[in-house]
């Protein structure tokens, strides 16, 4: 893949993910249980909305201008965080934190009076008052489905998909404001969820984890959950800046490199990802491919990992550069996924265009550049 090629795929990809559209929130009240289990949730299509999918796809468009070190998107951000903030923002919890994370970036550009009280409140909102799990964890609540004043909660329950929502967004609103508490809060958070949800026989990470049950549900091996630590861990540690203490960033980066290394073993001969990591008769699937190999890029970048792992790397480039049409849309995504008790259901999950699966091949494309 030359940089010219990439520079295409990229350029696609953007327009896509900026003309994704809006999405019938109103239709969620009327979707059926069995469609809503298989991914069908209104609320996660196009880019208008303000929740997880959206934030995603903000991200990665925020990473490519700051890769570009242009201001060719600053309009659009404008556009997009002003149109919510009249229309009014959905409720606070873990998923609409997600937004925020690009936000802080833009604060200073910006210069906006509403928009640094927004991101100070959500920060002590999640100190303060998210609902804790057992041990203080970030329990992981959501919109309500049909109702975006409300928030859903899934009671003593910590899922992966939170240290990329709500613990990427502590950490650097730590940093930026000098707030030791913040910072050593996002810690406590990551340390936990790897407590419970990372399996050591195998390096990888279960979706989540009851304190009700105290069980890891089905113990499914889910690509785009443990994505969201093979990407996310590596942008975590760089908040930092060089300043981590030396114990926590050995034990963070082995932690890393264990499931990196039994990533590798499971890449398919495609370059992607089985969306059930260890069970190939389950559809590959592109934007948790797309977030690991973001992940693994970086770790080279940094020098976490060896140039070695390059080889596989360029194979899944490669692979997700295969899976974009030719009007942008970046193929073969699964939709939004709630924890299952078994492998079906993740195989089950519908697929279909959405805002992070742009977001997340667009990153893993900024990162082959790099």
């Amino acid at each position: 893949m030359t940089n010219e090629i990439l520079l295409d795929k990229i350029n696609l990809i953007v327009e896509k993910l900026m003309n994704l559209g809006g999405a019938d929130y109103d239709s969620d009240k009327s979707t059926s249980e069995n469609a809503r289990k298989s991914g069908l949730i209104a609320r996660d299509f196009g880019i208008e909305e303000w929740d997880w999918p959206q934030g995603v796809g903000l991200y990665g468009l925020n990473k490519l201008q700051l890769f570009l070190k242009q201001d060719k998107y600053t309009e659009f951000f404008k556009n997009w965080f002003k149109t919510n903030m009249d229309k009014g923002l959905p409720s606070a919890n873990i998923n609409t934190t997600a937004p925020l994370l690009t936000l802080v970036d833009l604060l200073d550009k910006f210069q906006n009076t509403e928009y640094e009280p927004l991101c100070m409140r959500r920060a002590e909102w999640l100190m303060n008052e998210l609902p804790k799990t057992k041990e203080s964890g970030f329990e992981h609540t959501t919109s309500a489905i049909g109702n975006r004043d409300a928030f859903a909660r899934h009671e003593e329950q910590l899922w992966i998909d939170t240290l990329f929502m709500a613990v990427l967004f502590l950490n650097k609103m730590g940093h930026k404001y000098n707030r030791k508490d913040w910072i050593e809060e996002s810690i406590h958070q990551v340390l936990l969820h790897i407590k419970y949800l990372y399996d050591k026989k195998t390096g990888l990470f279960y979706h989540g984890w009851t304190f009700k049950e105290n069980n890891n549900f089905g113990e499914v091996f889910w690509c785009r959950g443990n994505s969201w630590f093979t990407f996310g861990l590596v942008d975590f540690i760089e908040a930092f800046h060089g300043q981590m203490e030396s114990g926590l960033k050995r034990y963070l980066e082995d932690t890393w490199k264990a499931q990196v290394i039994r990533l590798i073993d499971l890449q398919s001969d495609s370059g992607l990802w089985h969306t059930v990591l260890d069970d190939e008769s389950s559809y590959e699937e592109v934007s948790g491919s797309a977030a690991i190999v973001t992940g693994i890029l970086k770790g080279i970048r940094l020098g976490i990992l060896d140039d070695a792992y390059k080889i596989k790397a360029d194979k899944a480039i490669e692979a997700i550069c295969n899976n974009i049409a030719i009007d942008g849309t970046v193929l073969n995504v699964s939709a939004g996924t709630g924890i299952g008790m078994d492998k079906e259901h993740y195989k089950n999950i519908m697929i279909a265009p959405m805002a992070y699966g742009q977001s997340l091949a667009l990153v893993a494309l900024c990162e082959a550049l790099n």
